[in-house]
């Protein structure tokens, strides 16, 4: 009988080899991961050469709504019925296209989005996608924009209503349409409009001005712990945080809030000169059916209505500022998210449409 087993030399140079081959194809792994983590960096920096900077995204929304109607189309209709439609359509493309040479151009819709937060951040692209309308628009063409914000922010959002009045001061017809809200600061920018349209459920109005502070001096006071601020003026800080709020504060603080109510309801007044303001600058809200009687909007109809009717006549673009973002500016947005959504959870509803909040907002 042969004996199979190794001596023990060869045994310890087997065991060598097989642990080196192991690190071997462990550093081996590592060094390719590596490499392509490298290689995609290099892509993406290449790819932000080039396309550097921010950028205008277009879309031609008459195209999208035939690739989904004649995606629709080839799903329902026979052979036959979708060849001819096909052809009736490049046919009725190149009477528009030899029309469109010999006469006027056809009316441009231009649309826009607005989503409104509470610190109005949105106004920043919507300024730069104004801009670029103004570039091309005219009088005979019309901006729609598609407005949603629950107001926010004095001063953002009177920013806001200041870009849209910019298309109006330029003779440029101007509708906003509401399907789910513009009320407070949104409801500001939606009364610079030549028309306003709503759904029947929306809400609209809320012509009125908060501010909640909590104020957490007792709880400093109960552990000796004590709130100093140093300023120069008698009304530089009224109401704050942490301090003791009398009466005076309180009283200034009040004064301060009708005057920026006080001016609300003169901005409201001056586009829309049919309110009553008796009747809604009371700081209600209303849905779109309830506020088209109080000539808070002028048409129950939603943006997709409207859109899809007025593309049969007119070329509509939709219009979005897309801004370039590093990886760091996403993280801290993301933190700054997570960090707002932490604060709201940690604070009770005030029964209003908007969270309680530390500054004073539409």
């Amino acid at each position: 009988m042969v004996d199979s087993r190794l001596p023990y030399s060869e045994c310890y140079v087997m065991e060598f080899l097989s642990d080196y081959g192991l690190f071997l194809a462990k550093t081996a792994t590592i060094v390719i991961a590596v490499l392509v983590i490298l290689l995609v960096a290099v892509v993406m920096s290449m790819r932000l050469k080039a396309h550097p900077g921010n950028y205008i995204e277009i879309t031609h929304l008459n195209e999208k709504y035939e690739a989904m109607a004649n995606t629709l189309r080839a799903a329902i209709l026979p052979k036959k019925e979708l060849k001819q439609h096909i052809k009736a359509q490049k046919r009725k493309h190149k009477a528009e296209q030899a029309r469109s040479a010999d006469d006027t151009p056809p009316k441009r819709m231009y649309v826009l989005d607005f989503k409104g937060d509470i610190r109005g951040s949105a106004v920043s692209s919507l300024r730069e996608e104004i801009t670029a309308v103004l570039t091309t628009a005219t009088a005979n063409d019309e901006v729609v924009v598609r407005l949603e914000s629950a107001g926010g922010m004095v001063h953002s959002y009177g920013l806001g209503a200041s870009q849209l009045r910019r298309i109006r001061e330029k003779g440029i017809p101007l509708t906003i349409t509401v399907d789910k809200v513009a009320a407070s600061g949104g409801y500001l920018m939606a009364c610079v409009a030549d028309r306003i349209l709503a759904g029947p459920f929306a809400i609209v109005g809320s012509i009125g001005v908060l501010s909640q502070i909590p104020n957490f001096h007792r709880l400093l006071k109960k552990h000796d712990v004590d709130f100093e601020q140093f300023t120069a003026g008698d009304y530089k800080r009224t109401v704050s945080m942490f301090g003791e709020t009398t009466d005076k504060a309180r009283e200034k603080l009040q004064e301060e809030i009708q005057d920026v109510h006080v001016l609300f309801k003169d901005f409201v007044q001056t586009q829309r000169s049919q309110l009553d303001l008796e009747k809604v600058a009371t700081g209600e809200h209303w849905h779109g059916t309830r506020a088209i009687e109080l000539n808070l909007v002028d048409e129950i109809r939603t943006s997709d209505d409207y859109l899809m009717s007025a593309s049969d006549s007119a070329e509509l673009y939709e219009v979005a500022f897309e801004e370039k973002k590093t990886i760091m500016d996403k993280l801290s947005a993301f933190m700054q998210a997570s960090l707002h959504s932490s604060r709201r959870l940690q604070i009770p509803d005030s029964g209003d449409i908007d969270a309680v909040r530390i500054h004073t907002q539409l």
